[in-house]
């Protein structure tokens, strides 16, 4: 999955830190992330802090601030607001959706992980509670209001992929209106009160009205495209398999027996490895 990138670690504890000579700098903008890719047998590049701040020092204009992110491979990673249309030798924005299929993985990490972080800075500019510009905390990664005190800590949200299972069948669906075309499963987001395994039982029956049991966990995976953390769960139908498929969800809601399973494009999710570990007749009983 993404982030099986041993024995390379992500060190995500915030420090105070400035950007070195090689330090990498991410820039984000609409679902979109500036790197180098021109080298597919080299993978991805990000830029480094030289590199831009030789480029504004020839543009003539003064380099941006930045935001310290995470150490990965021994480098440190930061995030920087650089204009959409910049181009830079090789470097361009990209699609994040396209960053899935590219490579090392531990790249395709850090992308990601990055995007999960800039869409926090990007969403808290502001004080929800009184409106005053918040201000960055040096210690831990959190935002401070100066006016009001209120504590603006990080993101993240539960979220449930089902393996509905009736014997040597799993049920894959199609996403209806969504950018991703492939198969998947059933999976949902966990509502406030809730516990993940309500959410299995809630989630099937929205999208396809059954029933389950015999609810069990699998595994979990941060999936920071959606600024999520996934649960993998397999459960079985509960009497009935009749379908009742919620169309404004899904295009597509179909059983699939063991040796028919269709993969992903890519091993990097949680939802394709838990169809494989069905395929192979070794998912949790």
């Amino acid at each position: 999955m993404i982030q099986d990138i041993a024995p390379i670690h992500l060190h995500n504890e915030f420090q105070y830190k400035k950007p070195k000579a090689e330090s990498r700098m991410l820039a984000y903008g609409s679902r979109m992330i500036f790197l180098d890719n021109t080298d597919e047998k080299a993978g991805i590049r990000f830029i480094t802090y030289e590199q831009l701040n030789a480029f504004y020092k020839e543009s003539g204009l003064p380099m941006p601030s930045c935001i310290y992110l995470f150490e990965m491979g021994g480098e440190d990673y930061f995030l920087i607001d650089i204009p959409k249309d910049t181009q830079l030798g090789g470097f361009a924005f990209h699609t994040l959706f396209s960053v899935r299929r590219m490579h090392p993985k531990e790249k395709v990490y850090a992308a990601t992980t990055g995007w999960h972080l800039y869409g926090w800075y990007r969403d808290n500019r502001f004080c929800g509670r009184c409106a005053h510009e918040l201000v960055h905390d040096t210690k831990e990664r959190m935002l401070r209001c100066p006016s009001c005190g209120n504590l603006v800590f990080p993101k993240i949200a539960p979220a449930v992929i089902i393996g509905l299972v009736d014997g040597d069948r799993i049920m894959m669906t199609k996403y209806a209106d969504r950018e991703y075309k492939r198969y998947a499963l059933i999976a949902g987001f966990t509502e406030i009160g809730e516990t993940a395994e309500e959410t299995v039982r809630r989630e099937v029956m929205e999208e396809v009205g059954l029933e389950v049991k015999n609810i069990r966990y699998y595994k979990s995976q941060p999936w920071s495209f959606s600024g999520t953390l996934l649960f993998g769960f397999f459960c079985d139908v509960d009497g009935d398999d009749t379908l009742t498929v919620d169309h404004e969800e899904l295009s597509v809601a179909q059983w699939f027996d063991r040796d028919k399973i269709i993969g992903q494009d890519t091993d990097s999710s949680l939802t394709n490895e838990m169809m494989m570990v069905f395929a192979a007749g070794k998912e949790p009983k």
